[in-house]
């Protein structure tokens, strides 16, 4: 599983920065987090191909999340795209959607299917969960958790040794065939420790300091979160619906995440050591994405 970030900007792009997006590879598929201006560009400059995203997840409707999507969309189709794309976003993403989709004149090759999701439901998709939390925004927005189904315990080679496991059976077991040894048949569960669960990725989109947000997030192998402000401008910030990097850090440490990713810069950050230290003081796992980043995210 790894994380791409396309866009780490915002409210808008700057030279240094793309406005929102996040690539999630989960090798069955491509899942796109948000889709600002420029996407489809990013894409080019990343190693993953825009032709490979199946689902796009907004998070709101302000334009630095979604206005990227009709280009995309259109680029899709001059590709001769055929499979189809599934939209999701807040309660009034059939609206939004329809509404960016219609503008300029294209032929659409594939079916585009809209999907209005409310806080707190949940959808079992192909090997992954997504769950959904209310953001604290002036305008509807969602946060999204994206985790993995329960994956097989850990392979025991000492207890296989014991059983008489040798060469390349040890090979056979972990690819989840049974093994004779004498008169008994060992099974790969005879060997496996109990299982594990699979790795969640959390992303906040845009939040003031959100107690839904913290909830969803609970334990989650990787926690993106904006950090528009630093500690400083952090009253200015939570007016708005955003959150600082400090706060961004308090969330993730009562959490208890594993890493937290820090987005969504404003623009007056040229530099982002600063931001990363004030969140490194509370949660020490904190790190600023930059754009283009290629982030793997390991099993715990």
């Amino acid at each position: 599983m790894r994380v791409i970030f396309l866009g780490t900007a915002g409210s808008w792009p700057t030279k240094e920065r793309s406005a929102s997006a996040i690539a999630l590879d989960t090798e069955r598929e491509l899942i796109l987090l948000d889709c600002g201006e420029g996407t489809q560009r990013q894409f080019f400059e990343s190693s993953a191909s825009f032709m490979r995203v199946r689902r796009v997840f907004i998070t709101h409707f302000h334009g630095d999340h979604f206005l990227g999507l009709p280009g995309l969309i259109q680029s899709m189709n001059l590709n001769n795209r055929t499979e189809p794309l599934d939209v999701y976003g807040p309660p009034d993403a059939e609206e939004m959607v329809s509404r960016a989709l219609a503008m300029g004149y294209y032929t659409q090759r594939f079916p585009v299917s809209i999907h209005p999701l409310h806080p707190g439901e949940s959808l079992e998709l192909d090997g992954y969960t997504v769950r959904t939390a209310k953001a604290v925004h002036p305008v509807p927005a969602l946060s999204y958790r994206v985790e993995e189904g329960p994956k097989r315990g850990r392979f025991d080679g000492a207890l296989a040794r014991s059983l008489g496991i040798h060469g390349r059976d040890f090979a056979r077991l972990e690819a989840g065939e049974p093994v004779r040894v004498g008169e008994r048949v060992v099974h790969p569960e005879d060997v496996m420790g109990p299982a594990r669960p699979g790795r969640s990725i959390v992303y906040s989109g845009d939040t003031a300091p959100s107690d839904e947000v913290r909830q969803l997030a609970r334990r989650a192998t990787l926690l993106i979160h904006e950090a528009t402000a630093a500690q400083d401008l952090e009253e200015q910030a939570n007016d708005w619906g955003h959150s600082s990097a400090r706060q961004a850090a308090e969330l993730a440490r009562s959490a208890e995440v594993g890493t937290l990713y820090l987005t969504h810069f404003s623009s007056r950050y040229k530099e982002l050591e600063p931001l990363e230290e004030e969140a490194r003081i509370v949660f020490p796992g904190s790190h600023a994405a930059r754009d283009l980043l290629d982030y793997q995210v390991l099993q715990a």
